[in-house]
């Protein structure tokens, strides 16, 4: 193991003069330490997502100088900030750009390998500014190209492609011969073996920052981005999510695979192969200790954290033909292969086999679906359903500590489970469920699990940022100008917030001591609100017979849990009707009876 320690700095790090100050200081401290700085950067936040516009504009034959003025403005005004020149810090690669979207305009066509070039620009352009600042306060900072040292191990792969992680002396050698401690480097980006550039996939950085951490034979990697490690779920949906000081290799893969976003699947096997440790810290509070992760932690069975994803869409295959049939899944699974579709989760009957498919990993176009689905039919009787969302209990021998989980499993009793997987790794156990109650079943489950003082367990996102309540602006005022328009070729116009009512249903459904929620349709009986309310998991609140009959003509016929009727002063005849539809029937007071 050498002296070598890599250090990959997320968008939000790399971004703004404030945060590059805060990676000077996470550099002198280590330098301090008698370490070797090899820093691997991502592009500045939000650009490669413009360079995925452009590029697309390009290909449909849109303009795009607006857009390309404006990307390029944006690294001119980080560089003067930094006090450079942005001309000629960057200004090679603002032309190359030019040139390589002019000669795609021409002909509105962008390959896959000119889609990759066009990408790399935002890495090379944050790691040369980067850099450039370093050596105008003074560090002796070397900059790399990326593509000079990560190869691929697949001939063409220029989008998602999977470079050779082994040991490179040579590499080691060269930078022993040099005088800088630091050098600088792209994330994200590599090369073939005939050196064309490549991309990692989005969130690649973390890869490369494995890549080159396995090659140096490096004493850690670090991964500072806006979150200080890995936490029993995501802090941004759940504040009071608590820190996983430590986790094993394959207990942070399995986190990262589910969902969670402050670590890429893709970095965990060269570091697992030579037992390098991963640390997790934030760029914006690097004082704080974050997640470690390494060979050497010892873990006992239990749930560890919980991720969503969404965006899941499930095919269900169902025939008796495929009982004992030898080769009928080979033959299924074929048809996803020519389509290059991945299948993540799949459970199996005798007469039903159902796959999810993920979106973060898959193009779910609906031409490729209805691709699928037609190819499908020759051997079974296919069916879509989605889009829905997978929610993971990722932790340790789930399977030993099923007991325990009776009362988390009581929290779907009002929710479609689609599917239900437990890991072959006994690392989760994963149910698929409308995308709409994901939320809300996730802070469910989760207030289950962590509501009780673990001692393993680090603080609570809320408390290491004490993170104030947000004052939430109301939900039309981004959207003032649409409503206006609309308004003024009908009023009066009566509109309301899907997302709004999701997330209020949502707090409700989530208190810890309200066993049941009932909507009161008087307050909006519209509908498309009772339905969505009822998949939310609402049960309905009437005080009239007319009311009672509304919610069944749209909901069809309720269990008496999920229709209450309370009548005022009522006449005999309504409250025979409350129990004649099967509803709940309450008394205000003594005198019915």
């Amino acid at each position: 193991m050498s002296d070598w320690v890599v250090m990959k700095f997320g968008g939000t790090s790399v971004t703004g003069i404030k945060n590059w100050k805060n990676i000077l200081s996470i550099i002198q401290s280590r330098l301090q330490e008698g370490e070797r700085l090899f820093i691997v950067c991502s592009a500045i936040s939000k650009i490669s997502d413009q360079l995925e516009r452009l590029a697309s504009a390009v290909r449909s034959g849109r303009s795009y100088d607006d857009a390309l003025n404006n990307l390029i403005e944006i690294h001119k005004a980080q560089a003067i900030d930094m006090g450079l020149d942005p001309n000629v810090v960057v200004g090679d690669i603002f032309d190359d750009l030019r040139k390589l979207l002019r000669g795609a305009s021409l002909i509105q066509e962008v390959s896959p390998r000119l889609w990759a070039r066009i990408l790399s620009a935002g890495e090379l352009m944050s790691t040369k500014i980067g850099a450039a600042w370093l050596q105008k306060i003074g560090l002796n900072v070397g900059w790399l190209d990326a593509r000079k040292i990560l190869k691929t191990v697949q001939k063409e792969n220029f989008a998602s492609a999977v470079c050779d992680s082994s040991i490179d002396i040579e590499l080691q050698q060269q930078l022993a011969e040099k005088s800088q401690s630091v050098w600088i480097t792209q994330g994200f980006i590599g090369a073939n073996q005939t050196g064309q550039t490549v991309l990692l996939g989005r969130g690649g950085s973390d890869t490369s920052g494995a890549y080159f951490a396995a090659k140096l034979q490096a004493k850690r990697l670090e991964i500072w981005t806006d979150v200080p490690g890995l936490f029993t779920a995501n802090p941004k949906l759940i504040p009071s999510a608590r820190l996983l000081t430590k986790l094993d290799y394959d207990e942070a893969q399995e986190m990262a695979t589910s969902g969670a976003k402050a670590l890429h699947p893709r970095c965990i096997a060269p570091l697992r192969q030579q037992k390098i440790p991963l640390w997790i810290r934030s760029t914006l509070a690097p004082d704080l200790v974050g997640t470690e992760i390494n060979s050497k932690n010892e873990s006992t069975p239990g749930i560890k954290g919980i991720s969503y994803r969404k965006g899941i869409m499930l095919i269900s295959m169902e025939t008796v033909g495929m009982w004992q049939q030898v080769g009928f899944l080979a033959d299924i699974f074929t048809v996803f292969k020519n389509h290059d579709l991945s299948v993540d989760l799949i459970t199996t009957s005798e007469a039903n086999v159902t796959v999810s498919l993920d979106a973060a990993a898959n193009d779910l176009q609906a031409n490729t679906l209805d691709a699928v689905l037609s190819e499908l039919s020759h051997f079974c009787k296919p069916k879509l359903i989605g889009p829905a969302a997978s929610i993971s209990l990722v932790g340790r021998q789930i399977r030993s500590i099923l007991h325990r989980l009776g009362p988390i499993f009581e929290r779907f009793a009002d929710h479609k489970v689609h599917l239900l997987s437990q890991a072959a790794s006994d690392l989760n156990l994963t149910f698929v469920v409308e995308e709409s109650q994901a939320e809300g079943l996730v802070r469910n489950l989760h207030q289950k699990l962590f509501s009780q003082v673990e001692p393993h367990l680090g603080p609570s996102w809320q408390k290491l940022f004490e993170q104030p309540v947000p004052h939430e602006p109301p939900w039309w005022l981004s959207q003032r100008q649409a409503l206006l328009n609309i308004a003024a070729n009908s009023t009066p116009v009566f509109v309301y917030s899907k997302d709004v009512l999701i997330k209020r249903a949502n707090e409700l459904t989530n208190l810890n001591n309200v066993s049941r929620v009932f909507f009161a349709t008087k307050a909006n009986s519209h509908p498309r609100i009772l339905q969505l309310f009822y998949e939310l998991g609402l049960g309905f609140e009437c005080v009239s017979p007319q009311e009672l009959d509304h919610v069944i003509n749209v909901l069809g016929p309720l269990p008496a849990e999920r229709l209450l009727y309370t009548p005022n002063f009522a006449p005999k005849s309504e409250y025979e009707h409350g129990f004649a539809v099967g509803a709940t029937v309450t008394l205000d007071s003594l005198f019915p009876l």
